[in-house]
């Protein structure tokens, strides 16, 4: 299932919006005009407070019965309970009971607009306290009976009723988010693995703009690589499993490393082969991505020198790259359907650099015509040969990519010289200066034991004459 399945699902935030009612208040507004009306023996006046109150009240608790609260109707409350203060000419207990609720229902609201309560409030206090004053005069006596205490009381239940509800909510708010954040953290750690199936080129632009994903290609000029590993296929056939697996991976892990440095959109693995090439999505221009291409299989064929010494030791022999380039138009992006894509390259261009790379010795770069015319001011190659490649009607001119170190003589950072019974490699880039007079003992002993084994052989050849 979908992962977005899953959060579409109704949560208990979206229900918790129509699940009551949001305004209390209402029926201590009802409940306290009907005993004002009582306890003044439905005077003229009590009775058209009563009518002002309720009716307003009553379509309240109609229309936003299971609705979620709103500025418009908080003013309504609160200029209903002003009302009934400025009515009563601020009786004590009733006045205190109801500014609680105003108090209470001004909280409530988002703070740009608690200011603009507080002010209705006033003036509707104040505009009824003289509308009172002018139609009963100061008579008003509302502290006899049983009006204040049954005010009070409902007024303090209606409050510790919504400080219930406000605590129910907040519970209930903190246990859904708590299950969120549970299910980001688990999204977050899938799409972190899921990361690693796919290029950082491809996934970073979709985390960070959102941006629509679909089957959507097109032409671009990039500069393509494809290499494998030279005698793989025999070695596979003499070892394990699990020994084949070791070396693939680590072969996988080094190349992936040094593709990362370079900025290359590392397509696919194939085998012991893998697919990088640059241009696209992001490009340097067209001569920079075919220099950058060029100097990651340089790399890339340095470092096979370093994990050759350490197969070697192992036992396992004879383990080189191959590489093929070539830099021309192919069309790139998103190719497959709706259900499943695959960012990818297609092209003639790209059948180029899988046959060169097949043609190209054991550590060899092969670059084509058109590579070669973008780098050859840069690095120092050597004419290869024209090949009829399969596919290709007309012959392919082929350049050898030099190491770069190699005519430097004492100045080159690399030693790698292999005869039978005899491999020296020296990797002076990762050498360390605490480490030279160990390796000069190692060397000197190495020595030491040539000579003797040399003077050995003249010895025995001078007995047998």
């Amino acid at each position: 299932m979908p992962i977005s399945g899953k959060l579409k699902s109704p949560t208990f935030l979206e229900n918790q919006k129509v699940s009551r009612f949001n305004y209390p208040e209402i029926f201590v507004l009802i409940l306290t005009v009907g005993l004002i009306a009582l306890h003044y023996a439905f005077s003229p006046s009590s009775m058209a407070l009563l009518a002002i109150v309720v009716l307003p009240s009553l379509m309240i608790l109609v229309y936003n019965y299971q609705r979620p609260p709103s500025f418009w109707t908080s003013n309504i409350v609160v200029v209903l309970l002003s009302t009934i203060i400025g009515n009563i000419q601020f009786c004590t207990v009733v006045s205190l009971s109801l500014a609680m609720l105003i108090g209470v229902r001004i909280i409530l609201n988002t703070p740009n607009e608690r200011f603009k309560l507080v002010v209705v409030s006033a003036v509707t206090t104040i505009i009824f306290y003289y509308v009172s004053v002018t139609l009963n005069g100061d008579m008003i006596d509302c502290h006899n009976g049983l009006l204040s205490p049954i005010v009070l009381v409902a007024s303090i239940i209606t409050i510790l009723w919504k400080f219930w509800d406000i605590h129910h909510k907040y519970v209930s708010y903190d246990r859904a988010a708590q299950q969120a954040k549970g299910r980001l953290n688990t999204m977050v750690s899938v799409i972190n693995k899921l990361t690693r199936f796919i290029p950082p080129q491809v996934w970073q632009p979709i985390v960070k703009s959102d941006s629509s994903v679909s089957v959507n290609n097109k032409r671009a000029k990039l500069s393509i690589m494809f290499s494998d590993i030279a005698g793989f296929t025999e070695l596979s056939d003499s070892l394990s499993s699990d020994d084949l697996a070791d070396i693939l991976n680590t072969y996988m892990k080094c190349m992936t490393v040094i593709a990362n440095k370079h900025g290359a959109m590392l397509d696919k693995f194939v085998g012991d082969g893998m697919v990088c090439f640059f241009g696209e999505p992001s490009s340097r221009g067209t001569r920079q991505d075919a220099l950058d291409c060029v100097a990651m299989a340089i790399d890339m064929r340095r470092a096979m020198r370093s994990l050759r010494q350490e197969w070697r030791l192992m036992g396992f022999e004879g383990l080189y790259v191959r590489i093929g380039i070539t830099t021309g138009y192919c069309h790139v992006g998103n190719f497959g359907s709706n259900n499943r894509l695959s960012y990818t390259i297609i092209g003639k261009e790209a059948n180029l650099a899988s046959r060169l790379e097949s043609m190209a010795g054991k550590g060899d770069i092969l670059i084509s015509q058109s590579t070669y015319d973008y780098i050859c001011h840069d690095y120092e190659c050597k004419y290869a040969g024209t090949y009829q490649l399969k596919g290709f009607d007309e012959a392919i001119n082929a350049w050898q990519v030099l190491d770069p170190d190699a005519n430097k003589g004492s100045l080159s950072r690399w030693v790698d010289h292999t005869l039978p019974g005899f491999n020296l490699h020296l990797n002076f880039k990762d050498m360390q200066n605490y480490d030279y007079q160990e390796i000069k003992n190692k060397l000197n002993f190495a020595l030491e034991r040539i000579e003797k084994e040399e003077k050995r052989i003249a010895l025995h050849e001078k007995r047998e004459k």
